[in-house]
């Protein structure tokens, strides 16, 4: 049996910052020299720069472990990261609780590994290991745990899988094994938490396609999505708006005829770059009729970015000093 208990904390804020310590992919570094900085585009004098939420317009939910948006009524979605090994699952039990009083569904992403690096198997060894059932009992602690909640659930697993750049043990197997995979995760669910809904969440690259599990297997479909003004300029040699940097992974998606949620949406810089990005996360917008809801990352990042740009502060109330 795999371990799943080490840390036991004692209230809730501390739970929530548990469950919600995501980390998230690494970027491949492109190698051009893009556009010179600008100090003037660089400008910054936004304090909070959370996204305006249109009455007429797509949900809005939040991956909120500051708290950010506790008080925030128009938030429909409460998100939160669990790895399956070497976590308390009683802290669901506050999570709940916590959306509950909100009146927001819960957006849970069961990451298959433990968040402390010494415990993660090789890739290979995880695969393996997942195949032949060896987590099976993780996932269905974690389903069992589920099925006593009271908020409406959506489960993500193993997200990103079409990402070879090694960010994520699971990404990168073989699309048939990956689905081999999600399927028998996903169908431990379905037995133990009827009702629970499944999101399939690639990050939105080319070939995502070969992972899908088919539409038995899905009743959402997750994107990524983060606008970083620097990286922008020496990726893509422009700024880029939210629909740009949503449309690749939308395109790829949209075939599929389901629901499609921006899973995870962060962005930084100054602003001139941001102020779209805040105006129009949560607007209506022909080209992407399936869109029902984006989730915004509120936390600083995991990973360094490339270009040696460091973990930009997704969080949407920073002091000015801190940029």
């Amino acid at each position: 049996m795999q371990k799943l208990t080490r840390s036991h904390l004692s209230t809730a804020a501390l739970a929530l910052l548990l469950l919600c310590a995501a980390q998230l992919p690494g970027r491949s570094e492109v190698q051009y020299a893009g556009l010179a900085p600008n100090p003037a585009a660089s400008a910054r004098t936004i304090i909070d720069k959370r996204p305006v939420v249109h009455a007429d317009g797509i949900k809005f939910g939040a991956y909120d472990p500051h708290g950010d948006f506790g008080a925030q009524t128009n938030v429909s979605t409460e998100a939160l990261f669990l790895p399956w090994e070497d976590v308390d699952l009683e802290t669901l039990r506050l999570a709940d609780a916590y959306a509950l009083a909100r009146g927001r569904n819960l957006l849970i992403t069961v990451e298959p590994w433990s968040w402390d690096v010494d415990w993660r198997p090789p890739s290979e060894e995880l695969r393996r290991k997942v195949l032949r059932g060896d987590y099976d009992v993780n996932m269905r602690a974690i389903a069992q745990m589920i099925s006593q909640m009271k908020s409406p659930v959506i489960v993500r697993w193993a997200q990103e899988m079409e990402d070879k750049s090694g960010r994520f043990s699971w990404a990168g197997w073989s699309p048939q094994d990956y689905i081999t995979a999600y399927k028998r995760m996903m169908d431990i669910v379905r037995e133990e938490a009827p009702g629970t809904e499944l999101m399939w969440s690639p990050k939105g690259l080319p070939g995502l396609q070969d992972y899908y599990p088919g539409d038995d297997y899905v009743d959402l479909v997750g994107l990524s999505v983060f606008g970083l003004q620097r990286y922008d300029e020496l990726a893509y040699n422009k700024h880029r708006t939210f629909s740009e940097a949503l449309k690749q992974g939308y395109d790829l998606v949209a075939g599929f005829g389901k629901p499609v949620w921006v899973a995870e949406l962060g962005y930084e810089g100054g602003d001139a770059y941001m102020r779209p990005w805040i105006e129009m996360a949560t607007l209506k917008q022909r080209d992407f009729p399936n869109l029902r809801e984006v989730v915004y990352f509120n936390d600083r990042e995991v990973h360094p970015w490339p270009f040696d740009l460091g973990r930009p502060d997704w969080r949407v109330v920073q002091s000015l000093a801190a940029n």
